[in-house]
């Protein structure tokens, strides 16, 4: 039995030591796996690398976590000494395999604020787990905390730099400090869009992901229209690709709250508020462009015509066209729902704004519709409204009777949109063929009946 753990031992150690001499052959690694291997065939290592694939072969994941965990778990508890070396190799062969282990994590955040490990190359390491684990809750827990800590730095050197740019540097170089920072965390800030859009592509509804891309736009991004506006856009694709995704589609709802609560803040809150007056500088446009990619002519970057209802305009269009080109998808059909409930209830918190234009409600909005790069793309209830994720009745038509249900309902202030919601579904039920369409068709229809007119 003492041969046997010793033979493990060894073969923990070489295991730890290979991975270690991996990263440092190719740092450019991303993607790992297992490597289905019932038992070892061959006398040489587990590991294997083939360009950024970094692989791992079955037989000996069985030995290694219990080793692994306890050797963790021992240096803890005082009874086992690790060095440093020793400490981030081990958590990092560890993560690898199983990165909800929250006692690794936590050395890891001891390391960090000590100095020892880089925040990015955590960031490197969380990124490599979520290809195995998209969902993994932990990591992206840890994942949060490392961007806070950059966060923190990059808010105090931006403080430090500014006392001495007062002090004894001239005002444009104070100002060009200024902006690398930002330019810094616009970069940080399109890597986690990222990392969370391969993580939602590998996992449906991906709760976990979706939820770290708002906290990201919530702490990073905080009130940049221009960023959500980008989003918003480039989700586009994303959505059209992934029509079953109910958090994909609940993202797209916070963002079109976003805009709306940003918009809404402007100084002259009509129909015509436009980026411009959220006090966007053309050197913040040019910052935000470069870092994700994007040249000065896009088209979907025009932000002085973007108003209020073109976005609503813009969003039932869009969904419209999906409804018709998926038929039985009840993701759309809630989706739809909620950005009619959002568009009704702006409606009667400003009464007084015009919601048509020049060409009879038909709005050309600067957004591409057809964005090709998604800028790499959860669950989360805008301000508690009930009718987004609330499953839909499917029992006929509205029973006045109900009293809940009526007083439920909405005051309406445009009952031509009202009139059109009725006449899409109508035109839809009268060509359609499939079941699950007419039965969510109707579903929707019975809502549409519990909005009340003023």
């Amino acid at each position: 039995m003492a041969e046997f753990e010793k033979e493990v031992a060894v073969l923990v150690q070489r295991v730890v030591r290979d991975i270690s001499n991996a990263f440092k052959k190719n740092p450019n690694i991303d993607e790992i796996g297992i490597i289905p291997c019932p038992e070892p065939r061959y006398n040489r290592s587990p590991i294997v690398l083939i360009e950024t694939k970094l692989g791992l072969e079955s037989w000996c994941v069985k030995f290694l976590l219990p080793s692994l965990h306890r050797k963790l778990l021992l240096y803890r508890q005082r009874k086992n000494y690790l060095d440093r070396e020793a400490l981030v190799d081990v958590t990092v062969t560890l993560l690898l395999l199983n990165p909800d282990f929250t006692t690794a994590w936590n050395i890891r955040k001891e390391l960090l604020q000590c100095g020892v490990l880089n925040p990015e190359k955590d960031l490197y390491l969380g990124k490599l787990a979520l290809t195995r684990f998209p969902k993994s809750p932990e990591t992206w827990i840890h994942r949060r905390w490392v961007l806070l800590q950059i966060l923190q730095q990059c808010y105090a050197q931006k403080g430090c730099r500014k006392e001495q740019g007062e002090g004894y540097l001239c005002h444009t170089e104070a100002t060009g400090s200024s902006q690398n920072l930002c330019t810094h965390q616009a970069k940080l800030l399109h890597q986690e869009m990222t990392v969370c859009s391969e993580a939602a592509g590998r996992y449906p509804s991906n709760y976990n992901a979706w939820s770290h891309r708002i906290w990201v736009l919530q702490h990073i991004a905080k009130d940049n229209v221009e960023v959500f506006l980008e989003e918003f856009s480039s989700m586009r694709l994303w959505v059209s690709m992934h029509v079953s995704d109910h958090s994909g589609f609940h993202y797209r709802q916070f963002l079109l709250q976003a805009l709306l609560t940003a918009l809404c803040k402007a100084p002259q809150s009509t129909a015509a508020t436009t980026l411009h007056q959220q006090g966007i500088t053309t050197t913040s446009q040019s910052d935000t462009r470069a870092a994700f990619g994007l040249n000065e002519s896009s088209k979907e970057w025009q932000p002085g015509i973007v108003t209020i209802p073109q976005l609503f305009d813009l969003e039932m269009e869009f969904c419209s066209e999906l409804i018709h080109s998926f038929p039985g998808h009840e993701t759309l059909w809630c989706h739809r729902r909620q950005v009619v409930f959002l568009w009704y209830q702006w409606r009667r918190d400003h009464p007084n704004v015009p919601c048509n234009t020049n060409e009879g409600n038909v709005l050309h909005l600067s957004i591409s519709k057809d964005n090709g790069q998604a800028c790499s793309s959860v669950e989360k209830s805008i301000n508690g409204l009930p009718c987004g994720g609330d499953a839909m009745e499917v029992d006929g038509p509205p029973d006045p009777r109900d009293a809940k249900q009526l007083k439920r309902g909405l005051l309406m202030s445009c009952s031509m949109a009202l009139h059109a919601e009725h006449s899409f579904v109508s035109s839809l039920l009268d060509n359609c063929c499939n079941l699950e369409q007419r039965r969510f068709a109707l579903a929707y229809k019975k809502w549409l009946g519990t909005i009340n007119h003023q």
